[in-house]
């Protein structure tokens, strides 16, 4: 590979990172390039984006992006595979997945907005994790229960009250 390619490739991961809130790393190692093309059918189905390069280049790519992976740089050892998400548990999904048919990959550890998970025993938190989205619509049903409770309560207390008088009404006439 020669520099300006090694340069593109730092400068192409520096991108990612930099757009990315949600990175993971894999260990890829020992796994056949067909299974290699499978995974990657997965995650592309997932909306995951899978990108594999040596870990000296993604490296220099975290120090060029300015993010502050610093506890990630100890999981890069061996083959590593990082997955890009635009969603926290896209690629723990992807990666539960895939391992349903093997034992690969193993997950080394993954940057989830500013947080930093490290070990494969991770994974089962991650892919349980809750959208932003999630969140806020859980948050708004649940402000949004005391309300329609009074409303509702005022609603059919108001029509019992108005028949309570006009029956009493009725009566002393």
């Amino acid at each position: 590979m020669t520099k300006v390619e090694k340069n593109q490739v730092i400068d192409e991961l520096s991108e990612y990172f930099s757009n990315y809130k949600f990175v993971y790393v894999a260990d890829t190692s020992d796994m056949s390039a067909i299974d290699t093309n499978k995974m990657r059918r997965v995650f592309y189905n997932k909306n995951v984006k899978m990108k594999v390069a040596k870990n000296t280049l993604i490296i220099k790519a975290l120090e060029k992006s300015n993010v502050d992976f610093k506890e990630l740089t100890d999981t890069l050892k061996g083959s590593t595979a990082l997955l890009f998400s635009e969603n926290a548990k896209d690629a723990a999904k992807a990666i539960l997945e895939f391992r349903k048919k093997s034992t690969k990959p193993v997950l080394k550890g993954a940057y989830i907005d500013t947080d930093v998970f490290i070990g494969n025993d991770k994974l089962e938190t991650l892919n349980n994790l809750k959208s932003k989205e999630d969140l806020i619509g859980e948050i708004i049903t649940i402000l949004q229960s005391p309300a329609k409770n009074v409303i509702s309560a005022l609603k059919s207390g108001g029509g019992k009250l108005a028949g309570i008088i006009k029956t009493l009404s009725e009566k002393e006439s």
